[in-house]
């Protein structure tokens, strides 16, 4: 099955975004900028990848020999591999990182390094997430196969009661199971729904792309420091099992505080696979900012903090959100329009939690159904 035509309500404040381009407009045109990556962003790509390889040849070499040390490396790589995915990568495949299509797809591509494959996320990422944000059927980041339910619209089971208890593991796991299994099933999914094809790849060289790369990511990254390492096997195993943790905790946790909150908005089309919001007001509605203030976290986690203004314009690199984020909140409050923020990033992980607990248990739906009950 293919992707429905989605009909966003054009004449839903369609003023708001013409007014907030034209002031983003106007911020790079006054102050003579680009908006893409500029000298610091260079050096954050350096730095992290910097900080991702230094530790593998570190180990492989015999510098780092002891079993605490091995350990300590691979915690590093965890976190290195986290800021790859938040500060490079993302903006590369987002197209912000480059005026050049073609230096975007080149550091895009580092992806590959955390056993991934590009195509997939920008599919996953910017075709389903960014057009039908929180949209039930749709958005993939929010659809979990029945395991977690993260949207009113699905249905509840039994067990998702625990789902608070749980859900932090299956974070935990989403590097290790991304770059295991992850892609296959995505590829098979997206050539069955017309996906695939729209990109110009055929399933065929999708699959032997993602074939070449895992067995590529699977000899520098596991065969290469067992067998390289001065420690014993299961040491390297139980080193490598960390960075993934670390790694799937932090993404999961940056992108869930980010849209699955208790004042985020989650949706479902009708039979007329329509929506009722026009798209920049879906957004606003569907989006959430964190920790502001936050300058080093926001440098770590590529400015997704500023999620709003992203989803506003993906096409512009992060660097710049900070000085976007207060011409979209005066632009908002201007039109009436909800601009969500929390002031920390606890502050959003509380929230997300609040809320897949009164998801799990069904008071929720019980709180939904009383509202729609005394405005009727």
């Amino acid at each position: 099955m293919g992707i429905p035509v989605v009909k966003f309500n054009e004449k839903d404040q369609p003023e708001f975004f013409r007014e907030a381009k034209k002031r983003v407009n106007a911020y790079f045109k006054e102050n003579n900028i680009s908006r893409y990556a500029n000298f610091g962003m260079y050096f954050k790509t350096f730095f992290m990848v910097a900080l991702y390889i230094t530790p593998l040849i570190l180990m492989v070499t015999g510098v780092i020999n002891s079993t605490g040390g091995v350990i300590g490396m691979w915690a590093i790589m965890g976190f290195a591999v986290a800021g790859i995915g938040l500060g490079i990568m993302h903006d590369a495949n987002h197209g912000a990182y480059s005026r050049s299509h073609k230096v975007n797809r080149v550091i895009g591509s580092v992806l590959y390094l955390a056993g991934g494959y590009p195509l997939n996320w920008r599919i996953q990422h910017n075709v389903l997430h960014h057009s039908f944000t929180n949209i039930d059927g749709l958005d993939e980041d929010i659809e979990k196969q029945g395991i977690v339910r993260f949207s009113p619209t699905q249905p509840r089971r039994k067990f998702f009661k625990f789902q608070i208890f749980y859900a932090p593991l299956l974070y935990g796991i989403l590097t290790l199971y991304w770059s295991t299994v992850k892609d296959y099933e995505q590829i098979a999914r997206y050539h069955k729904r017309g996906l695939l094809e729209a990109q110009g790849v055929t399933f065929k060289q999708a699959i032997f792309r993602i074939i070449i790369n895992k067995l590529a990511y699977y000899a520098i990254f596991i065969a290469l420091p067992i067998i390289f390492t001065p420690v014993s096997w299961w040491v390297v195993v139980l080193g490598y099992l960390l960075m993934q943790f670390i790694a799937g905790m932090i993404l999961a946790l940056i992108f869930q505080a980010a849209h699955v909150l208790e004042e985020t908005e989650f949706y479902e089309l009708d039979e007329n696979s329509s929506v009722e919001n026009n798209w920049a007001i879906h957004q606003m509605k569907t989006t959430s900012n964190f920790a502001p203030k936050g300058y080093l976290f926001s440098w770590y986690v590529g400015g997704l903090n500023y999620q709003v203004e992203h989803h506003l314009f993906p096409n512009v690199c992060h660097i710049h959100y900070k000085h976007l984020a207060p011409i979209i909140e005066a632009t908002a409050k201007e039109f009436n329009v909800p601009y969500h923020s929390h002031k920390t990033f606890l502050g959003a992980l509380k929230s997300h939690f609040s809320l897949i607990h009164s998801l799990g248990t069904g008071s929720y739906d019980k709180r939904i159904k009383t509202t729609k009950t005394a405005a009727a």
